[in-house]
């Protein structure tokens, strides 16, 4: 899956589960309910993310796409 600006966050979480790095990208704490996280995703783009948390955009993505391989290399290894 390739995130963009226009990436919905709650894709970003059906693609990869919950990824700790990630939800702590987005301002989300842990909460005992992954689907109220979910609901809260639904609107939110990476973009709107990275402006609502005064992140450049760049640098944004550069996370995501940090917290995505981190993920990735825990699965296959």
């Amino acid at each position: 899956m390739e995130i963009t600006k226009d990436t919905h966050v709650s894709a970003i979480l059906e693609e990869y589960g919950d990824i700790a790095d990630v939800m702590e990208v987005f301002g989300v704490k842990r909460l005992g309910r992954y689907s109220l996280r979910m609901l809260a995703a639904k609107a939110v783009t990476v973009e709107w993310a990275a402006r609502i948390h005064r992140v450049p955009l760049d640098e944004f993505l550069a996370i995501l796409a940090r917290a995505v391989a981190k993920k990735k290399d825990g699965k296959e290894g």
